[in-house]
């Protein structure tokens, strides 16, 4: 059963707007991804019917069931839109294909295989370019040197590179550093989108340059693990 409430979620994510001017941004040039890994498809229906629009996944199995439920949900809503997918997740090659007709912006292309499988399976998709800014060697994400390569050979590929994204430092330090890093390295390289932030530092990034936020706890409260309902 879901106890969350649309009511709770649109407030919810009216403090989190807020949040975001506060930090210097505003709705207009900051998007919100909210990222319904683990929920069930009810919570995400609960997030659409509350306002939102972009949904992040991080696993391509959920992914491609909860976008089955999802629509199942909604088949009689007719005035509440159907989701754009955003695949957040460490991204195998072979996983592409299942999701390749699902996903509006794929987020964690980090390597050449992965650029050239996405060409493959989805012409013209939409991409972001994953940088590892901390340097973590448990984390993906290209290293700094190699993204321009990376975006050359996706836009070589007929992909449309949308920006770059990245992930603050796992050891709760400070992450403006590695988010001023990413926002630089996106300006010389001309791509507008910076995907970085999450509910624990949507200030820091904002305050950085992002251009989009990839929040879930804050919009849904306690994340059930994986695989739970």
């Amino acid at each position: 059963m879901v106890a969350l409430t649309v009511e709770e979620v649109r407030e919810r994510l009216a403090a989190l707007r807020n949040q975001i001017v506060a930090a210097g941004g505003s709705p207009e040039t900051v998007g919100i991804v909210a990222v319904t890994k683990t929920f069930p498809a009810a919570v995400a229906a609960i997030a659409l019917e509350a306002g939102l629009v972009d949904l992040g996944e991080n696993y391509s199995q959920e992914l491609a069931s909860k976008a089955i439920d999802v629509a199942a949900l909604l088949a009689n809503q007719p005035g509440i839109a159907l989701p754009r997918w955003h695949f957040i997740g460490g991204l195998q090659r072979n996983k592409v294909k299942r999701i390749a007709h699902l996903v509006s912006l794929w987020q964690t292309v980090d390597r050449l295989e992965l650029v050239t499988e996405i060409a493959n399976r989805s012409p013209g998709a939409a991409v972001l370019i994953q940088v590892n800014t901390t340097a973590e060697p448990q984390k993906s994400g290209a290293t700094a040197a190699s993204v321009p390569g990376l975006v050359e050979s996706a836009r070589r590929l007929g992909l449309d590179v949308r920006g770059l994204m990245t992930i603050g430092p796992a050891d709760g330090s400070d992450p403006r550093p590695s988010f001023s890093d990413l926002r630089k390295l996106a300006d010389r390289l001309d791509l507008i989108e910076c995907s970085m932030g999450m509910s624990g530092d949507v200030t820091e990034a904002v305050s950085e340059g992002s251009t989009m936020v990839r929040v879930g706890t804050a919009l849904f409260g306690h994340r059930p693990p994986r695989g739970a309902g």
